[in-house]
């Protein structure tokens, strides 16, 4: 069974930090564009960021560019996001995603992606 596994959440004041983390199993995601999401309550899910395989252009809402970093470790397999700064409107349940097909023009939307994780709840106190 293919599954992302985010870990990593967690409850931080403002000003604080998080690491999240995605780790897959049941296949390799080392050739697929990889992105984190977010959705909070009553809110519609939203595209993060993301990062082409092997090395590849990184790409950020413009909400967290400059505080969030996200990266691959390709020898593990893994994916994380590097949250810094965080403000309390960055609470929300971040998702993981994988897809093989992601261009440019559909990062930013869900439709493309083929595989997501459970979700991990980032809750940011003022």
């Amino acid at each position: 069974q293919v599954q992302l596994v985010e870990s990593g959440g967690g409850l931080v004041q403002a000003g604080g930090s998080l690491r999240l983390s995605c780790a897959p199993s049941g296949r390799p995601f080392t050739t697929y564009t990889m992105a984190w999401f977010r959705q909070a309550p009553g809110k519609e899910r939203e595209f993060v960021a993301a990062i082409r395989w092997r090395g590849g252009p990184t790409y950020y809402a413009t909400s967290v560019e400059g505080r969030f970093t996200v990266s691959r470790v390709y020898v593990k397999d893994t994916m994380y996001l590097q949250m810094n700064n965080l403000k309390p409107e960055d609470t929300a349940v971040y998702y993981c995603a994988a897809g093989s097909r992601i261009t440019q023009a559909t990062m930013r939307g869900l439709a493309d992606y083929d595989y997501w994780g459970q979700g991990t709840q980032v809750t940011v106190s003022s």
